[in-house]
């Protein structure tokens, strides 16, 4: 597993860049987001207890909105990076139950500082840095942290199934970029497609292998529940407890 320090989350110039500009190169973004807090809604709140993981929390946007969702969640946020740490404490300054922990997945698998379940464990576009083989020992990191009844989701890149698939879905997401640095007037976004292809730091899987790996290690209502080229968002829960409405 890369060490976190060797990857470009560790310059804090790329991590403000990311912050700044996310919502215009990360197609549908807002919508993964409202995926996001419907599946929370429908499937977990209501279970106790209302505690909540966040994998590579970066900036707290995604537990922000959560807190939209349930405002008695107990909310744990694990980045490798001190600067996203330090945003997300300043973006969820107002919200008491929160815990920031600055650890990265090598230091979560190697040596677990968290001796808490949860009812609702996310990730957002952080698992893609990690090969295979490490994905799979998240994932049962993860399963192991659910409190029975309780969902893991995930929202990722990965890698498409043929060369012809990743093309296009490639040039959606160019195009994607091409009308929101047009709108934005920031022509520096134009180039991102092929810097994620570039950089080694990525090292996106199927979507498919990856549904596997969560129904061996023993999730139920493992699915993809959506996906715009190789945005998507998937995910299964734990067996046991009771969901409430």
């Amino acid at each position: 597993m890369s060490d976190f320090e060797d990857s470009r989350w560790s310059d804090s110039r790329f991590a403000q860049e990311y912050r700044d500009q996310a919502d215009a190169y990360v197609p549908e973004r807002r919508r993964l987001i409202e995926m996001a807090q419907s599946l929370y809604r429908h499937l977990v709140k209501g279970n106790q207890p209302r505690r909540i993981l966040d994998l590579g929390c970066g900036d707290g946007l995604m537990v922000q909105e959560l807190f939209k969702v349930d405002d008695g969640i107990d909310a744990t946020l694990i980045d490798g990076s001190q600067e996203m740490l330090q945003a997300a404490g300043n973006r969820l300054a107002r919200f008491e139950k929160k815990h920031l922990v600055n650890a990265s997945f090598h230091d979560l698998l190697k040596q677990d500082p968290l001796p808490e379940t949860f009812i609702f464990v996310l990730s957002s576009l952080a698992i893609h840095h990690l090969v295979m083989a490490e994905k799979e020992a998240l994932f049962e990191y993860i399963y192991r942290h659910l409190e029975p009844g309780g969902f893991f989701l995930n929202i990722d890149v990965v890698l498409s199934p043929t060369d012809d698939l990743e093309q296009w879905y490639l040039m959606l997401w160019q195009e994607w970029i091409d009308t929101h640095a047009a709108n934005s007037g920031k022509a520096s976004l134009l180039t991102v497609p092929q810097q994620y292809k570039d950089n080694k730091d990525n090292v996106p899987d199927p979507l498919l292998p990856q549904l596997q790996a969560l129904e061996r290690i023993g999730f139920k209502n493992v699915d993809c529940y959506y996906k715009y080229g190789i945005f998507v968002l998937f995910g299964g829960s734990k067996a046991g407890g009771q969901r409430l409405m």
